[in-house]
């Protein structure tokens, strides 16, 4: 017998959380996992690295917005991505049952433990909570993972949009999903 002490390694700590305000720590982390995602070319709209005190300023601004809710994922701890849902303007009647998927991302560090999946499970669940019947999002086309995960979420592509986004003076596609998260919602009638 070794006299060794053995080393156990623990499994990750993951977790998914919505936040109404954040902590000089966190901030800090976000804005390290936002830099490492745009660098990955998976930057939620941000192509080139933005200055830091406008990556700051950009989430202390979402956090205060009442029609958007914040939700993070740790590692660890360690604040590693995000995801907002988006509520409808009041003024929209017509789509106040719809929610809007935007800002979602996982630095590449804190890839394959599920936590992609997870937030977006946590924002479904906040709006059904809050009433919506539908959740929408839309992605660029070369997003493969994200549209794997959308589509294995139960996501439904239901448009393209072929000038979607530039890319280092590409033009990239962009899909549009949709998800229905209220079975009570009826199917659409046609109107004549």
């Amino acid at each position: 017998m070794s006299d060794q002490p053995q080393i156990i390694a623990l499994p990750p700590c993951v977790s998914v959380e919505p936040v109404s305000e954040i902590s000089p720590a966190d901030l800090s982390d976000l804005c390290d996992a936002t830099e490492a995602a745009i660098e990955s070319g998976g930057g939620f709209g941000w192509v080139h690295l933005p200055a830091r005190d406008l990556l700051e300023n950009y989430w202390r601004g979402v956090v205060t917005m009442p029609a958007r809710k914040l939700f993070i994922a740790r590692l660890d701890g360690t604040v590693c991505g995000s995801a907002q849902l988006v509520h409808p303007p009041r003024n929209n009647e017509a789509q106040s049952f719809a929610a809007h998927l935007t800002g979602h991302f996982i630095a590449p560090w804190a890839r394959k433990y599920g936590l992609a999946r997870m937030l977006v499970e946590e924002a479904e669940k906040y709006a059904r909570d809050c009433g919506f019947a539908v959740v929408n999002l839309d992605v660029r086309e070369t997003m493969a993972s994200a549209i794997k995960l959308y589509e294995s979420l139960g996501y439904q592509c239901c448009g393209t949009h072929p000038l979607y986004a530039r890319v280092n003076d590409a033009v990239i596609p962009g899909r549009f999903y949709y998800k229905v998260i209220d079975p009570a919602l009826t199917t659409p009638q046609k109107t004549e």
